[in-house]
């Protein structure tokens, strides 16, 4: 049984949550574009192939000392070890790198994504992103968003109001997707993916879920899919999508999940969530 939706912050503390995610990403964006060391100090977490770098834990920590000092009652949940808890009813779930193989080549496709939400993001379906903010460090691109209030786009050469693609052809679109790092699961999502690249324009990999969920709110791609993402990958990135008129959703409903998130133009939504949900639930999530 699905949890009823927390309750939401007054106007005015939505506006200052958002301007507070905008300036934590900015500060952690700094640090790691500014601050790269020559040697990242990168180990393992999942799997072999899952890297952390010493660059991540240092992006949390400032992230976190940054929301303590601004906001010393509320929750911090972060990708990193470390967290603190709160009385405010107010959690940031924070990634201090989203895109850590990325940044480990030096490609500048990685991303800070900072998100407060009310409710227990460790409860399906008990929580909701209300604010947040997800920037590419190296282009100074920041997305942000809060619940009511629309989506923006804000570059060094000013800023604008995003909205989704007006994509209306499945056959025409084009989807972003991603992939997890265990090799079992990577093997059942490119068996999903071959059924859903037949059905598109085409398919793009760019390493970080929070930008390709920005990507969808801005028109850039007309879609998105992916699964086994962490609550840590999504928040952000999918209120951002959701505010700019996109549609979001996961296995079922509205809802994302661990097991599937999914974004695109509202004008294929109906297809898309079919395809995806479809293709999921009997290759990647079959079998758990």
């Amino acid at each position: 049984m699905t949890p009823a939706p927390p309750p939401v912050p007054p106007a005015a503390d939505l506006r200052h949550l958002e301007e507070v995610a905008c300036e934590v990403a900015r500060a952690a964006g700094r640090l790691v574009v500014e601050e790269r060391p020559r040697d990242l100090g990168a180990s393992s977490k999942s799997t072999a192939t899952d890297p952390v770098t010493v660059m991540d834990r240092r992006s949390q920590a400032l992230i976190l000392d940054e929301l303590v000092r601004r906001r010393p009652d509320d929750a911090v949940m972060g990708e990193e070890e470390g967290g603190v808890a709160g009385s405010s009813g107010i959690t940031w779930v924070v990634d201090p790198i989203d895109g850590t193989v990325n940044y480990l080549y030096d490609i500048p496709r990685y991303s800070v994504s900072v998100a407060a939400v009310v409710g227990d993001p460790d409860v399906h379906g008990g929580w909701r992103p209300v604010a947040g903010a997800v920037l590419e460090p190296v282009s100074g691109r920041l997305f942000h968003a809060r619940l009511g209030g629309g989506a923006r786009l804000t570059t060094p050469d000013g800023h604008r109001t995003l909205a989704a693609s007006g994509a209306t052809d499945l056959g025409l679109s084009l989807v972003a997707t991603g992939f997890a790092y265990r090799a079992e699961l990577r093997e059942r999502q490119v068996r999903a993916l071959l059924e859903v690249i037949v059905r598109v324009r085409d398919i793009r990999r760019f390493g970080s879920a929070a930008l390709d969920l920005c990507d969808v709110a801005c028109g850039r791609v007309d879609g998105y899919y992916e699964t086994a993402l962490n609550v840590w990958d999504r928040a952000a990135g999918q209120l951002v999508a959701t505010e700019s008129g996109a549609a979001v959703g996961g296995p079922v409903d509205g809802t994302t999940t661990r097991e599937l998130t999914w974004a695109s133009a509202p004008g294929i939504a109906e297809p898309f969530a079919e395809l995806v949900r479809d293709v999921s639930a009997r290759h990647v999530n079959a079998d758990g």
